[in-house]
């Protein structure tokens, strides 16, 4: 028994077509608006490329660019089949195209659902790169003088600004590294020589952030030196002066800019994937309602369409007997070609009588 078969006359065969033909130029645009996705989240994330480990980040706006480019294709062509089936001449040259065609269009359906979900699962992957690419760009924040770095010092703190947040996963990050660079130091302090002198690896450590943490909106004026010591200011307490330093770190923040986006665009995919399906389906009853009439000289006649010519269950075991047949038909071949091999290996006897 037919999977959803559906009895069509010429009126019904022709509104399908048209509505199909436009619901075709619909998914067109829906294919450059998730380019457009795609090329924006690119943009993005090239912005703050500086401050992630790896470019594996970049393979969801990859795959919703390559996805937008073949939505456009694929819809402009079945758009163009509708438009050409409601004459017969010209739809018969389309007839044998149409089976592979709606192969084709099935595995990119699987795909754009695969590129949804992607969307869904990369914050794990997007949390260890921003997670190890800010601990890198930390380290190389104090080298303003060296070539190749010297623009990550403006690029963390543009980034703290405009994200309201501080170090990596807080602004005690600060504290582990050595964000002042040498040439600001004096070496003839006391002060800074017993500093460098207490640490292991030589480094000029202290309990202090950069500018670019502080939070305007403090009642104060931002204390970003020792800023774990209370005796040092008046009435304070670090530990309380939530609006003195921004308390979320940059991993955090740049996560839930990046992964709320991806979530949005995810979301966005599943409802093109919803159209791109209802527009295979459809098409495929086109398909199938114009391939059984019965009479072709007698355009009026009634038809029938449907999605799958047996039910699921038969087609599934059909799909599953023919990949057996093909199985067997290699082996068979590759058998046939190995015996071949074995005589043409061997080479008669010669004797010679002496």
């Amino acid at each position: 028994m037919a999977l959803l078969k559906v009895k069509f006359n010429q009126k019904k065969r022709v509104k399908l077509a048209q509505g199909l033909w436009l619901m075709n130029w619909f998914s067109v645009f829906a294919g450059i608006l998730v380019f457009s996705m795609g090329l924006f989240l690119k943009i993005e994330l090239r912005k703050r490329s500086e401050v992630m480990d790896n470019s594996e980040s970049h393979f969801v706006p990859n795959s919703l660019i390559l996805m937008g480019i073949l939505s456009c294709a694929f819809n402009g062509f079945a758009g163009k089949i509708c438009y050409d089936s409601l004459d017969p001449a010209k739809f018969a040259r389309w007839k044998p195209l149409l089976k592979p065609y709606l192969a084709l269009c099935f595995f990119f359906n699987i795909l754009i659902f695969f590129v949804a979900l992607i969307c869904f699962l990369m914050r794990g992957s997007l949390d260890s790169t921003l997670a190890q690419g800010l601990k890198n760009g930390m380290k190389f924040y104090r080298d303003t003088d060296t070539p190749g770095r010297c623009f990550m010092k403006k690029t963390i703190d543009m980034l703290q600004i405009e994200f309201k947040c501080c170090g990596n996963n807080g602004f005690k990050d600060w504290f582990e590294i050595q964000w002042i660079s040498n040439r600001y130091l004096d070496f003839s302090s006391k002060e800074v020589k017993d500093r460098i002198k207490s640490n292991v690896d030589g480094r000029y450590l202290v309990d202090g952030v950069p500018f670019s943490c502080c939070n305007p909106s403090s009642p104060r004026p931002c204390i970003q030196y020792q800023v774990t010591n209370n005796s040092a200011h008046y009435s304070y307490d670090y530990q309380t002066e939530e609006l003195n330093l921004w308390r979320r770190g940059c991993r955090e923040a740049l996560l839930h800019y990046y992964s709320s986006m991806m979530s949005s665009m995810g979301a966005v995919v599943l409802l093109v994937w919803l159209f791109e399906m209802s527009v295979m389906v459809g098409l495929r009853l086109l398909h199938t309602s114009l391939e059984s009439i019965t009479n072709p000289e007698d355009p009026e006649c009634e038809s029938e369409g449907w999605i799958l010519e047996n039910s699921l269950k038969d087609t599934f075991k059909s799909a599953l007997e023919n990949l057996k047949k093909l199985g067997k038909f290699n082996q068979v071949e590759a058998d046939a070609e190995g015996a071949g091999g074995e005589e043409g290996g061997k080479t008669p006897a010669i004797t010679t009588v002496s």
